[in-house]
C-alpha cells in the first residue's frame, strides 16, 4: 500500500484547490521543492504531482519545478495537462516514474493504446469523477460519460494503474466517498490509486481496509489534510507499511 503526498502546483508554489476550483485556491508554499524534501525526509518514496496550469492550460507548465522534485531522489506520479505525446515524452524524460493521462484518455483511446505500447506501466490514467461523471480539462467540464464505463474501457485496454479522484469531496476535508471507491475497485483489475476527500487519520485506515477484499488497491493520495495539520506523513507511512503483510 502506497501513501502518495500530494503536490499541486500552480505558478511555481504549492496550492490546494478546493473541489479543483481555480478561484478557490489556497497558497501553502512557495517552495514546493522543500515540501517534496519534507515528504522524502519523512519517509515517502512517492510524490503525487498535480500540474494544475497545465491541467487548466492543456499544456504542462511546471516541469522545471517537477525536475527539480524528481531531482531528491523521489518517484513522481504526475498529472496536468498531458495531452500531447510529446508533452508525455518530455516528462518522462525529465525523470518522472508515472504519468496520469486524464481528459485525452476520455476523448482517444488510440492515444492510450499509442502510449501503453510505447511506455507500459509509466502510463496511467486519471479517472476525475463528479456524481459519477467524469471531469476532464482540469475538472472544468462534467462529461456524460460513467466513471465506471470508462476504467472499464481503460482496464481492457491494458492500462495498469488508475487514479481515482471523487471531484465533490476533494479539498472538503469531510471523508472520502468510500462506496464510489469500492465501485471502482470492484469494476477493474488494474491497480486503483484512490483520491479525494482525506481528513484524517480513520480515513486512511478505512481505505487500506478495503484491500482485504479488494487486493488492486495500489494506493491513497493524501492531500489538504496533510497541509492543514489533521494528518501526520510519516505516521500515515507507517500505517500503511504496517499492514502491507496483513
Amino acid at each position: 500500500m502506497i501513501i502518495y503526498p500530494a503536490i499541486d502546483l500552480k505558478g511555481g508554489r504549492c496550492v490546494r484547490l478546493t473541489q479543483g476550483r481555480a478561484d478557490m485556491e489556497t497558497v501553502y508554499s512557495e517552495d514546493p521543492v522543500g515540501i517534496a524534501a519534507e515528504f522524502k525526509a519523512a519517509g515517502a518514496e512517492w510524490v503525487h504531482v498535480v500540474d494544475l496550469d497545465g491541467a487548466f492550460s492543456g499544456e504542462p507548465r511546471n516541469l522545471e519545478v517537477v525536475s527539480r522534485i524528481v531531482g531528491l531522489g523521489l518517484k513522481v506520479q504526475l498529472g496536468g495537462g498531458l495531452r500531447k505525446r510529446e508533452s508525455v515524452e518530455l516528462a518522462l524524460g525529465k525523470g518522472v516514474a508515472r504519468v496520469v493521462i486524464g481528459t485525452r484518455a476520455v476523448e482517444s483511446e488510440s492515444f492510450i493504446s499509442e502510449l501503453i505500447a510505447a511506455f507500459g506501466e509509466r502510463i496511467a490514467v486519471g479517472i476525475d469523477a463528479r456524481d459519477g461523471k467524469v471531469a476532464v480539462k482540469g475538472w472544468v467540464d462534467t462529461t456524460e460519460t460513467s466513471a465506471i464505463a470508462l476504467a472499464r474501457r481503460m482496464d481492457a485496454l491494458g492500462v495498469a494503474t488508475l487514479v481515482h479522484t471523487d471531484v465533490v469531496t476533494d479539498g472538503m476535508l469531510a471523508g472520502p466517498n468510500f462506496s464510489a471507491q469500492e465501485a471502482m475497485l470492484d469494476a477493474v483489475g488494474a491497480r486503483v490509486v484512490a483520491s479525494g476527500g482525506v481528513s484524517r487519520r480513520e480515513d486512511v485506515m478505512r481505505l487500506i481496509g478495503m484491500k482485504k477484499g479488494r487486493p488492486n488497491l495500489d494506493g491513497i493520495i493524501v492531500g489538504k489534510a496533510i497541509y492543514e495539520g489533521r494528518v501526520d506523513v510519516r505516521d500515515l507511512l507507517e500505517f500503511a507499511a504496517g499492514t502491507a503483510s496483513d
